[in-house]
């Protein structure tokens, strides 16, 4: 049986419709204040993360020509302003040089905003590891995003939505009843046995917190929330040297 791989992303013809976290719950307004929504002519299509006051990391398959972009801070309800709010547009896009589309390796890309984030309450940046490793099996992380509730729904959540999600082994992760070796090295799987939980359309390049780190970039996966494949994440402890020095570079 053929089997469909999404992009957690939200296509722009269907983007008008409600997309969100599957078996989540909405956060409390502003708990969450790296977390970045990327738009385009006010459409959420893409999540991102505030590693810095001026730098956005995501997913490579969320990129778009820079001058499209809009980076969205403080954001909780898609359709109201409650005024915490901050707008950026998008200076220089960066994806990771050897990111095949095809095969999801190595989705990630920085935006470098035109200005830096002004910092308060509502908005802050989460940090990123510190040295390349292993998380262990069941470590119990969050995701969050404004991506889909249900399986081939195409409605965007109007607010933010999180779901915890214990970390499962790649060992596990590419058997033959799941992805048969199709999650690397650099990628992250997370996600229940019984299934229920997951990212979806719409949360593609957002967060993925383990012990307030943010340790995984929503990617890609079959199906959402199904028991056999659980969601897939970039792996960010996997590019602190490509990160800092982009940083630094730019």
């Amino acid at each position: 049986m053929d089997v469909l791989i999404y992009m957690k992303l939200v296509w722009l013809t269907i983007a008008h419709a409600e997309d969100r976290i599957i078996g989540g719950a909405e956060v409390v307004p502003h708990s969450i204040p790296y977390q970045a929504s990327l738009q385009i002519r006010s459409v959420h299509y893409c999540s991102g993360s505030l590693i810095n006051p001026s730098w956005i990391l995501s997913a490579a398959h969320c990129a778009k020509p820079p001058y499209l972009i809009t980076v969205v801070l403080g954001e909780h309800s898609l359709s109201k302003s409650d005024g915490n709010e901050q707008y950026y547009k998008v200076a220089r896009l960066i994806l990771f040089p050897y990111y095949r589309y095809t095969t999801f390796r190595h989705d990630i890309m920085l935006l470098k905003m035109n200005k830096p984030a002004k910092q308060n309450a509502y908005i802050n940046p989460i940090a990123i590891p510190t040295s390349d490793k292993t998380l262990p099996a069941n470590t119990l992380c969050t995701v969050s995003g404004w991506g889909i509730t249900a399986i081939y729904s195409y409605s965007l959540s109007d607010v933010l939505m999180a779901v915890e999600v214990p970390i499962i082994s790649r060992y596990k992760c590419n058997r033959p009843s799941s992805y048969g070796g199709r999650v690397y090295p650099f990628m992250i799987c997370a996600g229940y046995r019984t299934g229920g939980k997951d990212s979806c359309q719409g949360d593609s390049g957002g967060p993925l917190i383990c012990d307030g780190v943010i340790e995984g970039i929503v990617s890609w996966g079959i199906s959402c929330a199904h028991y056999k494949y659980p969601g897939v994440y970039t792996s960010v402890s996997k590019y602190i040297k490509w990160i800092k020095n982009k940083i630094k570079r730019f």
